[in-house]
């Protein structure tokens, strides 16, 4: 070995980048501490339980003011423990001490307005209320000022005969400051000034009614009058009552019908202070542009000789430009699942144990030299459960010849098994992966916290587990577009579908992802039933969310390549490629749902034991997926397919070709690796989450987060109790060609018997689907079935069209009834 060695034979540690400026770490930390969920609500309970103090010692000073003002009068804070027993407020010296301090020397009888701020920005920090805190800061500013001078002006002359200076001394001495220089009346009108600047400001309604009271609605008085005079004719002279009716509508001709004409044309705001009213753009946007048409109206006096014509201005706002549409709308309060449901595990840092690896470096290094394979470098990388050491050859050594002593490296180190790479794609080196003695779990939280995962853009990213370089290991979903799971049992892959599911949980939105699970074992996806209201999508008449049925998985799988082919057909109208340009082209309202477009969600296909289902039904099953394979990227339909036999009667050729992203746990047999990733290796992993992934390209050795049930249990359980949608995601109703068409609608013999009766309810609702017979008279999806063919067959309804419902033939009820004569 040359002389070098000793110089590059060095063990290099990687482990997650951090920051290289201490104090610039320092900084941030500071600047996000009150970002801390729990800072936050301690926080907010200190601030809630102080203004409670705070109003009781206000309270009790109303009543032990005149005994405790002499006593803390001139008395600074460190001094009040001097004379605590001797006062008489109930919230001690203290409270004695600000209770005068706030009321009597600085806003008076407002510092009520100090507490309840002080209250609901508590409740603001404990996110158990959304004020909007910049203008409820400014309403209680105000108030302060505007009750200060109020009072201090009404009981300027009472401030030498009383202890309770009601304005406190800012409304005292600015009063007088006012009085100096405008003299009182003009301070009245000062305060009258800022009282109504201040009701403005808390409600939009002080507007309305100011205009009311100080406007008189001329022309109302005058059809009153005329009203009147019609009523009695008798009573007055007729020429004179004309004469005087003229005149007054004359005066009246150019005055608005109402006062109301220019208000109504504003929006109605709340009187709650807390929420934001519009500026006036705002309320300019809303009504602007505006057409004017005016049109005569003739008003009926009941005198034929008598008739008034007067003026009226139609007021016309145009239709304002509409927002963005928001699909997340309908649960807008959703809140995805936070962190601390999940486990954080202690044996999940990365050690190096430096022994291990000084003896097994210098194992692999006798080892070849036996086999006189010279090497000019060796380093180690280190990672959660396998160590990567990347050799060197000398010149002259074959990769081959390292290649043939894989099992001899395993003995020499007496490891489960070893997996060399020969040679490392982009480097001149070759790879020895060795399983560590001492593996350490990576815990999903560890994921799903990291910054990679927080701050990654992709659609429909899957968190897998770090790399064999301590590295996060993040996948979009969209660009694979379809992953094929094979692992033996007890290997890990349950584990991973787990972890896969519960990223799309943390990154999504309810509106904008659906899952379709199929679990033939029965008890591997049961736990997301309790989320079917929000995440899940399912056949109209299917009774579970999680399919179990090998016949309900048959039907969901052609239900998808419906929904698959419907979805093509919307975005063939909307000339677009993918759902990602439909989506985007439906949010900014360039699509018309009054044309059959809407928003439509992603949705992700999991089918476990795969396997069982092939035995099962076979063909039936293998065809709608390689449909929607070949088919669904655009269109936004993923699947992910999970056994643990991966033969090549079970993962044809027609699947693999279609399933471009791999993922292997340790299997038993070369052949089975070869079976799932053409390559070996899958073989010779340890188990316990090991596995291999790729997208097409080269391998990745990946140590799979691990989440365990009880964690899965709480995030669906967090999801439950959000509100969720009144029904899952259905998908369209798939009616089997080789099933029992039913009898037809003009047998009497053979027709069910709520055939009329559901006939009747389908024409007076102007609706027909399955699932509504289904929900309507509590039958099972066959015989809803069996009766909508016969309702189609009779000519009441017409032919299925996907996840539409059909069409109702029968205008009336009255043309069905003769109808169903004639059928008998």
């Amino acid at each position: 070995m040359p002389t070098t060695d000793l110089e590059e034979n060095k063990i290099k540690q990687t482990q997650p980048k951090e920051g290289n400026d201490t104090a610039q770490n320092e900084r941030e930390i500071r600047k996000n501490i009150f970002k801390n969920e729990r800072v936050n609500f301690i926080l907010g309970v200190i601030l809630v339980i102080f203004s409670l103090y705070l109003t009781i010692s206000f309270i009790s000073f109303f009543f032990t003011g005149s005994i405790d003002q002499s006593k803390v009068e001139n008395l600074s804070v460190g001094e009040l423990s001097s004379i605590g027993n001797e006062i008489q407020n109930w919230t001690g010296a203290f409270g004695a001490y600000l209770s005068n301090l706030m009321i009597n020397r600085w806003m008076g009888i407002s510092a009520f307005i100090v507490s309840l701020w002080l209250y609901v920005v508590g409740r603001r920090f404990m996110k158990v209320a959304h004020t909007r805190m910049i203008r409820f800061t400014i309403s209680c500013a105000l108030s302060i000022i505007v009750l200060s001078l109020f009072f201090g002006f009404i009981f300027m002359h009472s401030y030498n005969n009383t202890f309770l200076y009601l304005g406190g001394y800012h409304g005292y001495y600015a009063t007088l400051w006012l009085n100096a220089w405008i003299g009182p009346w003009g301070t009245a009108l000062f305060i009258i000034a800022l009282v109504i600047i201040l009701l403005v400001h808390l409600s939009y309604k002080t507007i309305e009614y100011i205009r009311r009271v100080s406007s008189v609605n001329l022309t109302g008085k005058a059809i009153q009058a005329i009203k009147n005079k019609t009523d009695n004719p008798e009573t007055d002279n007729e020429n004179d009552n004309r004469g005087t009716e003229s005149n007054e509508i004359q005066n009246t001709e150019n005055i608005p019908s109402s006062e109301n004409d220019i208000v109504n044309t504003l929006p109605e705001y709340p009187d709650d202070p807390t929420e934001e009213i519009p500026t006036l753009e705002d309320i300019q946007e809303n009504i602007l542009p505006v057409e004017e048409e005016t049109k005569r109206v003739t008003i009926e006096t009941g005198d034929p000789d008598f008739v008034i014509e007067t003026a009226e201005t139609e007021v016309l706002a145009t239709q304002a430009p509409m927002e963005d549409y928001d699909p997340t709308k309908d649960l807008s309060h959703y809140k995805r699942p936070t962190f601390d449901l999940l486990d954080k595990r202690e044996n999940s840092e990365v050690e190096i144990n430096m022994e291990e690896q000084s003896a097994n470096k210098k194992l692999i290094t006798e080892t070849l030299k036996n086999y006189n394979i010279e090497i000019s470098s060796i380093t180690a990388t280190v990672g959660p459960t396998v160590t990567l050491y990347e050799i060197k050859p000398a010149p002259g050594v074959r990769i081959a010849r390292i290649k043939s002593l894989e099992n001899d490296i395993a003995l020499s180190l007496s490891a489960l098994g070893i997996r060399i790479i020969a040679p490392i794609p982009g480097k001149g080196t070759v790879g020895i992966e060795v399983p560590n003695k001492d593996p350490k779990t990576v815990s999903m939280y560890s994921v799903l916290a990291s910054k990679k995962f927080q701050e990654c853009k992709y659609e429909l990213p899957l968190a897998l587990g770090k790399s064999i370089t301590n590295e996060v290991c993040i996948a979009d979903l969209c660009k694979m577009p379809h992953i094929l799971v094979a692992g033996a049992t007890g290997q890990g892959k349950s584990v991973g579908l787990n972890a896969i599911i519960t990223s799309l949980l943390y990154k999504k939105h309810p509106a904008q992802l659906k899952f379709v699970l199929v679990d033939p074992k029965m008890v591997e996806f049961s736990i997301y039933s309790v989320i079917e209201r929000h995440f899940m999508a399912k056949l109209p008449d299917a009774e579970k969310s999680v399919i179990t049925d090998s016949d309900k998985v048959i039907a969901t799988l052609n239900s998808l390549c419906i929904e698959m082919d419907n979805r093509y057909a919307l975005l063939a109208k909307a000339n677009v490629r993918t759902i990602k340009e439909y989506n985007e082209e439906f949010i900014h309202r360039k699509l018309n749902p009054n044309n059959g477009h809407k928003f439509m969600p992603y949705i992700v296909v999991i089918i476990d034991e795969f396997a069982d289902l092939i035995m099962m039904a076979g063909r039936d099953v293998e065809m709608p997926i390689a449909r929607i394979a070949q088919k669904a990227r655009a269109v936004g339909i993923h699947m992910i397919i999970a056994t643990q036999r991966p033969s090549t009667t079970v993962i044809t050729g027609n699947i693999k070709a279609n399933f471009p992203a791999r993922i292997a746990f340790r299997v038993m047999q070369m052949v089975d690796s070869r079976t799932i990733l053409d390559a070996p290796g899958a073989n010779q992993l340890i188990g316990r989450g090991d596995m291999l992934f790729t997208e097409g390209g080269d391998l990745k050795r990946i140590q799979c987060a691990f989440i365990d049930t009880p964690e899965v249990k709480r995030i669906c359980e967090y999801i439950s109790k959000q509100q969720g949608y009144p029904e899952p995601y259905e998908l369209p109703e798939y009616k089997n060609p080789d099933s029992d068409a039913g009898s037809n609608g003009n047998d009497v013999i053979n027709r069910d018997p709520l055939f009329e009766e559901a006939a009747k309810m389908i024409v007076v609702s102007g609706q027909a689907s399955t699932s509504s017979l289904q929900r309507r008279y509590s039958i099972g999806y066959n015989r809803a079935g069996r009766l909508m063919d016969q309702l189609e067959a009779a000519g009441i309804v017409g032919p299925s069209e996907g996840g539409k419902p059909r069409q109702v033939l029968i205008v009336d009820i009255m043309a069905l009834e003769n109808k169903l004569e004639l059928m008998k």
